[in-house]
């Protein structure tokens, strides 16, 4: 079984801009499709990759040119320390869940499976998507809902499921079907599930926080003209990546100087995201909701 294929493979090795003698990361290497393209690129290089699914080291690639760093990327800047791999020319983030996660049943990340709700990235870490619905408080739930969801009657939906628990535990796919049955719109139900989905999936591995922790790192870490390539799939991620890219903040607003010239820390490679065609999306179902941005670091 193919772990995933590797989403606007083409468009990130030439966003990357690769020196064959640089340094480079993936910070998200799953399947290691992505990585295995850059090292056809590197001659006497080094890549990085980092990945905390124990799943993905059984891809690990035997290269003498390629490490592989078990870590959530969060601590992107103390192991490229430690490895003594400061500055970089180049970090790709292939952002949100592989096609390899969303397959398997027992993972709990699929509306497709009656699995147990776990939905962590990262086995070895104690909040699951179960905790999340049996233990925050109504408030709680509102706000994920809303927030990572952007699920419209988020309120009605923490109602429900805050009393539901109350005559049930909410354990797995179906419990929490079952219990949400009454908050969805009749033709919408797996538009719906996916938005529930989605929020427990971000809450439970701090999907936002983390990205945030990457992207004000990726400053620090590229060296000038350093490229940063980032496949967002959802609008909260992507608006992250954007207005980083754009202005160096997150709130994105552009600070100026006395002047009224622009400062900002990156060069936009893109205006616009990239998206896949026609044909990565037939092919690839994983890709349909893909943007690719590209930025240098001035």
């Amino acid at each position: 079984m193919q772990y995933h294929s590797p989403v606007l493979l083409k468009e990130c090795i030439e966003g990357l801009n690769i020196n064959p003698e640089g340094t480079y990361v993936d910070v998200t290497f799953g399947g290691g499709g992505h990585s295995r393209e850059i090292l056809k690129h590197l001659t006497t290089g080094k890549l990085y990759a980092f990945d905390q699914d124990d799943d993905a080291l059984k891809n690990k690639i035997d290269d003498e040119r390629f490490t592989l760093i078990k870590q959530n990327f969060k601590y992107l800047k103390n192991f490229l320390k430690m490895y003594n791999a400061l500055p970089i020319d180049g970090l790709l983030a292939d952002l949100g869940v592989s096609s390899h996660q969303f397959d398997e049943a027992d993972r709990g990340f699929s509306t497709r499976f009656d699995s147990k709700l776990d939905m962590r990235m990262d086995r070895n870490s104690k909040l699951t998507a179960a905790d999340v619905l049996n233990t925050y408080s109504e408030e709680d739930l509102k706000r994920i809902f809303k927030l990572f969801g952007e699920v419209d009657n988020a309120g009605r939906l923490a109602y429900v499921v805050f009393h539901s628990r109350k005559e049930k535990q909410i354990e797995t796919v179906n419990d929490l079907k079952v219990a949400i049955e009454k908050c969805v719109k009749r033709g919408r139900e797996n538009q719906y599930y996916a938005q529930v989905f989605q929020a427990l999936r971000i809450e439970v591995n701090k999907e936002l926080e983390v990205l945030q922790e990457l992207l004000l790192q990726s400053l620090d870490v590229l060296k000038p003209g350093g490229r940063l390539v980032v496949i967002s799939y959802h609008s909260l991620e992507d608006r992250l990546v954007k207005n980083i890219m754009r202005s160096g903040k997150f709130e994105g607003e552009v600070e100026k100087d006395f002047f009224g010239n622009q400062l900002t820390p990156f060069k936009q490679i893109t205006r616009k995201p990239v998206i896949p065609g026609d044909k990565e999306n037939e092919d690839n179902s994983r890709s349909r909701s893909a943007k690719l941005r590209i930025a240098e670091k001035k």
